[in-house]
């Protein structure tokens, strides 16, 4: 039975998409749960774009043990020296290049000839193999290439070293017969292509990415490239908790396995989430909340006779717990930790006071915190890190159904340097008050884009999540709140987005436009 080996981009691709930017130690937590998940190789990120990127990479290379280290590169010589020195501290590290290969691409972006591009993936796979022996080549938007020529340029970076090639469908335009037949016609007519592993990196812009990645595996890949949640540009990438469950529960189908720990995929997932401010959808398949939930008098019946009737998984398999325990403000610390364990968390020494804090402050609001409020509180925690400058110490809001005053919101900011300032803003709602508040005391431009909440467990005091995006003096962030209290709950989440918006501003930086591998 073949193994597949799971790429996870989450945080190169996943993380360039609007709205879905993370701090440099939310990476790092972020990297921390992929290894946990046993993923076979994180890419880390786009050392040449950017400092920060660069800095980015360089601390999973130094800091998260496991999984190879992968950095992006296009084929020129100055990324892929960035990309070798920034994977130096890795134990095991692989420098990622890529170049366009269709007409479209090589016509209007490059504006090169086949025999130029030829010469340039060449090149830059031996430069890349000077700095370490894992190099994979990347054929950009690989499925609307000339066959003839993009089996050409894929036995040439062989021959000049390469070790996996990535033929990705970089648009999502491709169907799931078409990529069988192409990566079977693929695996039969490359000289040397049966020395290498034969990767796929499907996008979703049609709905089928994840389907397109399995096909791609009927026909000889042997990599998967995805996201967490599916997250990347413009539709997302294939979903790694889709694909890797699907290669699992279709077994005898596939006849192939991957090494992912499947029951982390619930924390990793909802993990993502928090830290990047976007909620899980209910509906999502393998992490959602409904996933494994029935509703249907007919389901249920089925259910009670037979879990296989409707289910074609365990929850468990997943990190889905089948039971809810109940705690209160009299828990202790270790009934907590016990529980986040059994939840799939083990939270370090670091975060425990913290956590316990916001656990027993929410203990003192509700009468019983359930499961979902303990994940809440644990992914907000690890979610947060380098936010700063601004902490929100006081706020009120008065909201009018009718009368010929707008809602107003009053609020006190805590500035990181000391200073304190505090505003009141009218607006048409209560939401929109308070950012009015915000950009008298910040002097930014907010404009709220999306606005999301629910409620994260049971009963009249059950939490309250909110997740919003913004745009920031023409900059979308997005930003993640969570209270008993659901208007306080936007206010974290806007606080949130102009934390981002402040640490972006301040540390701006030249880079070159950021190219991409999709």
């Amino acid at each position: 039975m073949p193994d597949i080996k799971i790429f996870d981009t989450s945080l190169r691709d996943g993380e360039q998409s609007p709205g879905f930017s993370m701090t440099h130690n939310q990476k790092l937590r972020v990297a921390r749960a992929l290894a946990d998940l046993k993923v076979d190789i994180i890419e880390a990120g786009f050392p040449a774009a950017s400092p920060g990127d660069f800095a980015a990479v360089q601390a999973v290379a130094r800091e998260i043990e496991g999984p190879t280290i992968a950095a992006l590169c296009r084929t020129v010589p100055r990324d892929i020296e960035k990309a070798g020195e920034a994977l130096l501290p890795a134990k095991n590290r692989r420098i990622h290049t890529f170049i366009a290969t269709s007409p479209i691409h090589r016509r209007d972006k490059l504006g090169m000839d086949k025999a130029e591009v030829l010469k340039n993936a060449v090149a830059g796979v031996e430069l890349a193999r000077s700095f370490c022996d894992d190099v994979e080549f990347s054929a950009e938007d690989g499925i609307r290439t000339e066959r003839d020529y993009l089996a050409e340029v894929l036995a040439a970076v062989i021959e000049a070293g390469a070790t996996t090639v990535n033929i990705p469908d970089t648009v999502g335009y491709s169907t799931p017969q078409e990529m069988t037949e192409l990566f079977r016609w693929l695996s039969e007519t490359v000289p040397g292509i049966g020395g290498v592993t034969i990767s796929t990196h499907c996008h979703n812009d049609l709905g089928l990415a994840v389907a397109n990645s399995l096909a791609a595996v009927e026909g000889g890949a042997r990599q998967i490239e995805c996201t967490l949640n599916g997250v990347g540009e413009r539709a997302g990438n294939c979903a790694l908790e889709e694909v890797v469950m699907a290669l699992r529960t279709r077994s005898d189908r596939y006849a192939c396995r991957t090494n992912i720990d499947t029951r982390k995929l619930h924390m990793a997932s909802h993990l993502l989430a928090a830290v990047t401010g976007n909620f899980v959808p209910r509906n999502k398949a393998i992490v959602g909340e409904n996933a494994f939930a029935h509703e249907s008098g007919i389901h249920q019946h089925g259910m009670l006779a037979s879990r296989e009737t409707y289910e074609i998984m365990k929850p468990e398999d997943v990190g889905v717990l089948s039971s809810q325990l109940i705690l209160g403000k009299h828990s202790g610390k270790h009934a907590v930790i016990d529980r986040a364990r059994a939840m799939g968390y083990e939270l370090a020494a670091g975060e425990i006071d913290g956590i316990m804090a916001q656990f027993k402050e929410l203990a003192d609001a509700k009468k019983r915190v359930y499961d979902a409020d303990l994940e809440a509180i644990i992914t907000g925690n690890q979610a947060g890190g380098e936010l700063g400058p601004w902490s929100l110490q006081w706020l009120s809001v008065v909201s009018r159904v009718s009368g010929e005053e707008e809602p107003t919101a009053s609020l006190t900011l805590a500035h990181e340097d000391g200073t304190t300032a505090t505003q009141t803003g009218e607006g048409d709602g209560p939401v929109d008050a308070i950012v009015k508040a915000l950009e008298a005391i910040t002097g930014m431009d907010i404009e709220v884009t999306n606005l999301a909440m629910r409620s994260i467990s049971l009963g009249e005091d059950a939490q309250g999540e909110s997740t919003m995006r913004a745009r920031v003096d023409g900059t979308e962030y997005s930003g993640h709140g969570l209270s008993t209290d659901i208007v306080a709950a936007c206010a974290e989440a806007l606080l949130e987005i102009i934390n981002r918006a402040s640490r972006n501003n301040a540390r701006i930086e030249e880079s070159e436009p950021r190219s991409h591998v999709a």
